[in-house]
């Protein structure tokens, strides 16, 4: 073990929390000092990537750092087998104090028993917003209140009752921003008298793109039910006008839940600044994947496509991370649990697929860090939400991607130049001009699979 002071680390995720909404990311919907508060008093990370866009997927690769062919969880229809090597579980053991409160999502048939922590007191699946149940300790009770206040106050409570003499790791988990989108009292009249900027593709037609982004079943308005939109839409709209005005329901109340997580983040920095903390603690703030803010005209996330595949990510460690640097280094969510290691001075596991990004953070990253990435989707059909089963890899400039559906189903790829097209509006794949680039990312892909173990599944046919 490392003779280096051991720091405490805080690490805060939200849910379905996109980058594009975060004012330290150049939002142009949202303003979060308090995120950007931990951006501008340490780093920001331009290119985190999740490698399995949904909830439980990414949330076993955050704790595992392993993909999901390997952690056992593709889906949101599986437990997590917690007889696996976790990151909370090797802290434990070597001294930290540990607890999580909030979204665990990693249980099903009523598991609700997080391994690794001393404290623990989770929702069971999604939860609720308002007076949610929660598991504590394997008790079930009923808590009155908002959701991220409450996890806030749990949070705070147990590192009130600590022991101060041990560092602790603590994960709080909120369940905004995710879907219904159901804002506090002092967030519900947000943007009342203003309209929200819409993106610029909010009524992407699918064109020079495969079968799988024209047949997602995730569109702004089409596919919103009573619950997400609260009210009834006012009568006579066109189509187009009924776009616009779902779009403008369903931002407000997201922007509405991500104020709340922010003015919560807000209290714990005050707390460890007031505990005189704040140089030795990690503070983390991110998020399970992306999400489309009315992007490619979409809600949700699954897709590899930009929006979805980035997570936000903002750190800092006064003691080593400078103020106000940023970061675009190809960083991965299974990256993470190797992180957390190295910080309490210990070595990553074998079975762990990620690696440490620390030296990343201090300005100093490893001359043979990665240059490309692999990501797999496997939910081809899940709540009415049809996005096609799609596999792939990210560099720097480029992203290709392999949709399949069962058998004999289509099967189709992407290709996208993220430098002449960043917002991934027309795929090249088919371009004779890219036919060189095509074989040499297919060759590269074939590797990254190699690399991660994952070659027992859908194969292209004209491979």
């Amino acid at each position: 073990m490392s003779e280096e002071p051991r720091p405490n680390i805080l690490y805060i995720m939200s849910d379905d929390h996109a980058a594009h909404a975060m004012s330290c990311y150049g939002s142009v919907i949202n303003e979060t000092p308090q995120m950007d508060r931990i951006a501008d008093e340490g780093m920001r990370l331009d290119n985190c990537f999740c490698t399995n866009s949904i909830c439980t997927p990414s949330r076993a690769s955050i704790l595992t750092g392993k993909y999901s062919h390997l952690n056992g969880v593709p889906t949101l229809r599986e437990s997590m087998d917690q007889r696996q090597m976790t990151a909370p579980k090797l802290l434990q053991a070597a001294g930290y104090q540990t607890a999580i409160f909030g979204k665990w999502h990693l249980g099903h048939g009523g598991i609700h028993d997080p391994q690794g922590f001393d404290r623990w007191c989770v929702l069971p699946g999604q939860g609720l917003y308002h007076d949610p149940k929660m598991f504590d300790q394997g008790e079930e009770r009923v808590f009155e209140g908002y959701a991220t206040d409450i996890i806030t106050e749990m949070s705070l409570d147990w590192l009130e009752r600590r022991d101060a003499d041990r560092p602790f790791f603590l994960m709080t988990h909120h369940k905004a921003p995710h879907r219904p989108w159901e804002p506090d009292d002092r967030h519900a009249d947000m943007y009342e008298e203003i309209d929200i900027p819409e993106p610029a593709n909010l009524f992407d037609d699918y064109s020079h793109r495969g079968t799988a982004a024209r047949e997602a079943k995730m569109r702004i308005g089409r596919d919103f039910n009573e619950r997400d939109l609260k009210v009834e839409p006012p009568a006579g709209l066109s189509e187009e006008e009924f776009i616009r005005w779902s779009y403008q329901r369903y931002i407000k109340d997201y922007l509405r839940c991500v104020a709340s997580v922010d003015d919560n983040i807000g209290r714990m920095l005050d707390w460890l600044d007031d505990a005189g903390l704040a140089q030795d603690t990690v503070v983390i703030y991110t998020s399970d994947q992306g999400f489309f803010l009315g992007d490619h005209g979409w809600y949700d996330k699954r897709f590899m496509y930009e929006e979805s595949l980035r997570m936000p990510f903002v750190v800092r460690y006064p003691r080593e991370i400078a103020a106000g640097s940023v970061n675009d280094d190809l960083i991965l969510n299974i990256d993470f649990p190797a992180l957390f290691l190295d910080y309490a001075g210990l070595e990553t596991p074998r079975q762990m697929q990620g690696v440490s990004f620390r030296d990343n953070l201090r300005g100093q990253t490893p001359a043979d860090w990665r240059e490309s990435f692999y990501y797999r989707y496997y939910m081809h059909i899940d709540g009415g939400h049809s996005v096609w089963a799609h596999y792939g890899l990210r560099t720097a400039r480029y992203k290709l991607i392999f949709y399949y559906e069962e058998e004999p189903g289509p099967q189709e790829w992407e290709l996208f130049d993220l430098q002449e097209d960043p917002m991934e509006m027309h795929s090249v794949y088919d371009d004779p001009a890219y036919a060189g680039v095509v074989a040499e990312l297919k060759e590269e892909l074939a590797r990254l699979r190699s690399e991660v173990g994952d070659q027992e599944n859908p194969w292209p046919e004209d491979w």
